[in-house]
């Protein structure tokens, strides 16, 4: 067991008194300023007005994390989220009811779906496109250039949470994680960490990305690099299904699990808009 990686780290980054700052939500926020800084680049690039990029954090902010939270919700646990009235205020608000009583604790919004986050800040940008007199593929193409590094750190967030971990393994960089959901048989077991994994399939996506945008940059505004985003994504999403760990219990048994289920349409989409004949009208 020495030869594997003992995964136990503080989800803490510090405390004051009862406010408690983690890593997972450090590591979102620092997400979403990256892609704003990355966007606020290319909007100067482009020359569309200062003011745009305010605006459109803010409709993405709100998109990206109603749709993951939404999504998690009704795709992995609908039963409880839809099944009381306590179900339905913890999916809309950040907060945990007892057991068998109205008391409550703040706990966040802990359950976030990365294809719900995807719907969301679809919708938002179509809202936002269409308020501000821009062109919808222009803003998405703008956007889906930033966000595998928005994608990146969440999913180091979810790696310091201990939490989306792989399946069981004998690979030397297996992480052994200590959570009820890492035990077989009543024994911790070293398993892939999934989420590292993702992290840097991300990181890398980011780079190959901004390469072809420097190369390309005439290609923005006809949806190739929504497709291409999507394509890459979301393909990487269904393969590194086969080593995670079921997230919900419905999953056990399934030939396709949840996450490779709504990946597909995600991928299909991609392959259109990255070989379509590219038109910016």
């Amino acid at each position: 067991m020495f030869c594997f990686i003992d995964w136990t780290p503080n989800i803490e980054v510090f405390h004051i008194g009862s406010l408690s700052i983690r890593w997972y939500s450090l590591l979102w926020c620092i997400g979403l300023i990256g892609a704003y800084y990355i966007v606020k680049k290319l909007y100067e690039e482009q020359h569309i007005p200062k003011d745009q990029v305010e605006k459109l954090f803010i409709y993405c902010f709100i998109g990206i994390l109603a749709g993951a939270r939404l999504g998690h919700c009704l795709f992995y646990e609908p039963n409880y989220f839809l099944g009381s009235g306590k179900g339905i205020i913890e999916m809309l608000l950040p907060i945990r009811f007892a057991r068998d009583t109205w008391d409550l604790h703040f706990s966040g919004y802990s359950g976030l779906a990365s294809h719900g986050g995807a719907l969301g800040i679809l919708i938002a940008i179509i809202i936002y496109a269409k308020k501000n007199g821009l062109k919808f593929f222009t803003v998405m193409d703008n956007i889906c250039i930033s966000v595998p590094f928005t994608a990146g750190c969440i999913r180091l967030g979810n790696l310091m949470n201990s939490e989306i971990i792989g399946s069981p393994t004998d690979v030397a960089w297996g992480f052994i994680f200590h959570t009820n959901d890492a035990l077989v048989n009543g024994q911790l077991v070293p398993r892939h960490p999934s989420q590292l994994y993702e992290a840097i399939a991300y990181f890398i996506i980011l780079i190959v990305i901004v390469m072809i945008y420097k190369s390309n940059k005439r290609d923005v505004g006809t949806g190739f690099y929504f497709g291409f985003l999507l394509l890459t994504v979301f393909t990487f999403r269904f393969l590194i299904e086969y080593i995670k760990a079921e997230q919900v219990e419905f999953e056990r048994g399934m030939i396709l699990d949840m996450g490779q289920i709504l990946s597909i349409p995600f991928i299909v989409v991609g392959i259109y808009y990255t070989f379509r004949k590219k038109s910016t009208e």
